[in-house]
C-alpha cells in the first residue's frame, strides 16, 4: 500500500470519526453545562439550596451514569446490525432495550426516592437531609424518560445518525434555564421552590429531550427501515439478556470510575476548606476537557460495529486505531493547556489565593492524567464496539479500585510510603489507575481485534471453492 493511499485511508477514517463524534461532544457539553447552570442558579438563593443541590447531584449523578453505561449497549447491537444492512432486525431489538431502559429508569428513580438513608450514613446535617430528598425526588420523577430517551439515543447513534443528540441536547439547555428561574424563584404563578426548582426543572427537560427524540425518530425517514413502530412486542427475555450481559457490565465500569472521583472528594474533605475547593476546581474543569475523548471514545463504538456488520474486521481496527491517536493527540493540546495556564484557569472559578494555589498544584498531575485517560476512555468505546465489555469492567474494576485508590490512599493520607502528600497523593494514585486501566485495555483491545480477524479467516477457508465449469 503506497503512503498516497494510506494517508488517504487515514483522512477517510478522520473525516467519518469526526462527523459522527462532533455532535455527541455538543451533546455532551450541554448536558455538562446544565449542572453548571443548575449549581449557580442554586447558588443564588443561598448555601442552604447549594448544598442541597451539590449533596443530591453527588447520589442521582453517578445513578445517571450508571442507567446510561447500561444502555449502551444499545449502540453497538444496532451498529453491527446496520452494518450487516440487517435493518429488519434492528426494530424488534431497540423495542427490547426500551422496555429495558423504562425498567432501568423506574428502578433508578426507586432507588433515589429512598435514598436517605445514603444521606444518613454520609453524616449529612440534619436540615439538609430534608431539602436534599425533595430535590432527589423531584430529578427522580425524570429517570422513566431519560431511561427511554437514552435507547433512542444510541439508536440513533448505532445508525450513525448523531445530529439529532446534539439538536435536542442543545434544546434541553436552553430549556433548562427558563424552568429553573420558574421554579426555583416562584414566576408565573408558581411556589417558590428554591434549590428543590432545579430538580423539576431537571426531570421536566428530561421528559422533554425524551418525548423531542420520540418525535424525530417518528417524523424522520432515516429511521424507516428499522420498522421500530410497526408493532407492539412485549418483553422477550433471551433478547433482554443478551443487551444486559454486554451492558451491565459497561455502567458497572462507568459507575466505578465515576464513583471513585466521589470517594476521593469524600476523603479530601477532611484537608480542609482550601484543599476541597482546589480539588474541586481541577476536577471540575477536567471533568469538563474529558467530554471529547468521551465522545470520541461513543463514535469508535459506532466504527467499529459497523466495521464489524460488514465483516470488515480489518477496517474494526483501523477504525479503533485512529480513534486512539486522535485521543493522543488532543491530550498534547490538553496537557499543555494546563501545564501553561494552570493559574489562569483556576483563576476563572476563584480569586482565593490559597485556593488558586491548590488547583495549580493539580492541574500538574491533572496534565499528567490526559493521555492515560483518553487512550482508556477511547479503547473502552473500541471494545464496545466489538461487544467485548465483560474483562473491560474486570480491568476497570482493577485499576481503580484496586490500584489507583489503594496507592493514593496510603501517598496522600498516610506515612507508609512517606511524608503524607495530601491531595497530590491521591491524585498521583488517580495517575497510576489510569494508566493500568490505559494498559490493560489497550492490550485487551489489540487481542479482541486479533481475534475477529482470525475468525473471519477461519469462516472464509471454510467455505467451498465454486466448482470449475469444466
Amino acid at each position: 500500500m503506497s503512503l498516497e493511499h494510506k494517508l488517504r485511508r487515514i483522512r477517510q477514517e478522520l473525516r467519518s470519526l469526526f462527523a459522527l463524534a462532533l455532535p455527541m461532544m455538543i451533546a455532551q457539553l450541554a448536558h455538562t453545562a446544565m449542572g453548571f447552570v443548575d449549581t449557580v442558579m442554586a447558588g443564588r438563593v443561598g448555601s442552604a439550596d447549594l448544598a442541597a443541590v451539590a449533596l443530591g447531584n453527588s447520589i442521582w449523578v453517578p445513578i445517571y451514569l450508571l442507567l446510561t453505561g447500561i444502555v449502551l449497549a444499545t449502540t453497538p447491537s444496532v451498529a453491527q446490525r446496520f452494518g450487516a444492512g440487517q435493518h429488519p432486525e434492528i426494530g424488534p431489538l431497540v423495542r427490547q432495550a426500551l422496555w429495558m431502559g423504562l425498567g432501568l429508569g423506574l428502578f433508578c428513580a426507586g432507588l433515589m426516592w429512598n435514598a436517605e438513608p445514603v444521606l444518613r450514613l454520609m453524616k449529612v446535617e440534619a436540615a439538609l437531609v430534608e431539602p436534599s430528598m425533595r430535590y432527589l425526588q423531584a430529578v427522580a420523577c425524570g429517570f422513566p424518560a431519560v431511561g427511554l430517551y437514552q435507547v433512542l439515543r444510541c439508536y440513533s447513534d448505532g445508525l450513525g445518525h448523531t445530529r439529532p443528540s446534539m439538536v435536542i441536547g442543545i434544546l434541553g439547555l436552553m430549556l433548562n434555564v427558563p424552568l429553573n428561574y420558574i421554579f426555583i424563584y416562584g414566576k408565573f404563578g408558581m411556589p417558590a421552590l428554591g434549590g428543590v426548582g432545579c430538580g423539576v426543572a431537571t426531570a421536566l427537560v428530561m421528559l422533554f429531550m425524551f418525548l423531542a427524540m420520540l418525535f424525530w425518530v417518528r417524523r424522520a425517514r432515516y429511521y424507516r427501515p428499522s420498522q421500530l413502530f410497526a408493532r407492539f412486542d412485549r418483553p422477550h427475555w433471551p433478547l433482554l439478556q443478551h443487551l444486559l450481559a454486554v451492558g451491565v457490565p459497561i455502567g458497572i465500569a462507568v459507575f466505578a470510575e465515576a464513583s471513585i472521583f466521589s470517594v476521593i472528594a469524600l476523603l479530601i474533605g477532611a484537608l480542609g476548606a482550601t484543599v476541597v475547593a482546589g480539588h474541586q476546581i481541577a476536577l471540575n474543569f477536567t471533568s469538563l476537557i474529558f467530554m471529547i475523548p468521551l465522545s470520541l471514545g461513543m463514535a469508535v463504538t459506532v466504527r467499529v460495529g459497523q466495521a464489524l456488520g460488514r465483516r470488515e474486521p480489518r477496517e474494526a481496527r483501523f477504525a479503533a486505531g485512529t480513534g486512539i491517536a486522535s485521543a493522543l493527540v488532543y491530550a498534547c493540546f490538553s496537557a499543555a493547556s494546563m501545564l501553561l495556564f494552570a493559574e489562569p484557569i483556576a483563576r476563572i472559578y476563584t480569586t482565593d489565593p490559597a485556593v488558586v494555589a491548590v488547583a495549580t498544584g493539580l492541574f500538574f498531575y491533572a496534565a499528567l492524567f490526559q493521555f492515560s485517560d483518553v487512550v482508556q476512555v477511547t479503547a473502552a468505546g473500541a471494545l464496545r464496539g466489538y461487544q467485548d465489555t465483560r474483562m473491560a469492567m474486570v480491568f476497570t474494576l482493577f485499576a481503580y479500585w484496586g490500584i489507583g485508590l489503594p496507592l493514593g490512599y496510603l501517598l496522600g493520607l498516610t506515612d507508609r510510603l512517606g511524608p503524607a502528600s495530601g491531595p497530590g497523593g491521591l491524585w498521583q494514585g488517580l495517575i497510576a489507575g489510569l494508566s493500568c486501566a490505559a494498559l490493560l485495555l489497550g492490550i485487551r483491545l489489540a487481542r479482541s481485534a486479533r481475534r475477529e480477524i482470525r475468525r473471519l479467516r477461519d469462516s472464509e477457508a471454510r467455505v467451498p471453492a465454486p466448482a470449475s465449469p469444466h
